[in-house]
């Protein structure tokens, strides 16, 4: 028991709950923008539950990873076509695939229906919100796609349980926390939630390249190669900087048409 509790596993337990913040960053943007669309006196709820629930899963999802990983690792089918396209899939690249296309499909549906301005109009006139089961239902399975990446890096750190699940609860209360900010921030400034959509856009992106990586997905002879977590970045800092830019610079436009 003593060997348990030593500096080094204290020291990698810091290493991990930072992990954890840093690989949730697009996470968070996920769970900030879809509890904005539960009715705002549900939407700490929701958070809390949602995070709440998703971080007890993370916990088992660690137990069945540690005893079962080559399940995950292993091939359960795949497909070639000549020159064409072809992968080998298990079931960590399939969850991650299935989360990217999901994320895709969320984040279009959303700009197109901005997009719509009458319909969008009259959604916010009378108020019209999406099912708070149905919300916080997203936010778990989302929670847990977007964990993997987090709990296998543990692994690679640690074999000691305690300190991936402690750093697992530790990131998921600052989640929590942080969530209710950002959900505030885009509240209180709708500008930016075309910004957020985009950049939830690019989160599927990055899903999608590192499911087809995890699969060995060749498209006309070219591996996928997954997007970086510091290319990731980037863009987003370039996309809030154009974002900026442009709207002081209609702000000019508009105070010099006046």
């Amino acid at each position: 028991m003593e060997g348990l509790f030593t500096l080094d596993n204290f020291i990698t337990l810091g290493m991990l709950t930072l992990l954890q913040m840093v690989l949730g960053l697009d996470n968070l943007l996920y769970i900030s923008m879809e509890s904005g669309q539960a009715p705002p006196s549900e939407q700490k709820r929701v958070r809390l539950l949602g995070i709440g629930i998703a971080i007890v899963l993370r916990i088992v999802l660690l137990f069945v990873l540690v005893s079962l990983i080559d399940l995950f690792q292993d091939p359960v089918f795949g497909f070639h076509l000549e020159d064409i396209v072809g992968g080998e899939f298990n079931i960590h690249s399939l969850i991650v695939l299935a989360g990217g296309v999901f994320i895709i499909y969320t984040s279009v549906k959303e700009i197109w229906h901005m997009m719509s301005f009458k319909e969008h109009n009259e959604d916010q006139h009378n108020s019209k919100q999406k099912s708070v089961t149905r919300i916080i239902i997203s936010i778990i399975i989302m929670n847990l796609v977007f964990s993997f990446d987090s709990i296998l890096s543990a692994i690679a750190l640690t074999d000691v349980f305690w300190v991936m699940a402690v750093a697992i609860v530790i990131g998921g209360v600052m989640m929590i926390w942080l969530a209710g900010k950002v959900t505030a921030f885009l509240k209180k400034n709708r500008m930016y939630e075309v910004l957020g959509l985009f950049i939830l856009f690019i989160v599927g992106i990055m899903l999608m390249s590192e499911g087809g990586h995890l699969a060995h997905m060749e498209f006309f002879g070219s591996e996928i190669t997954p997007m970086s977590k510091g290319t990731f970045y980037f863009v987003i800092i370039t996309l809030v900087i154009i974002d900026i830019v442009q709207g002081r610079y209609q702000k000019k436009i508009s105070g010099g048409l006046n």
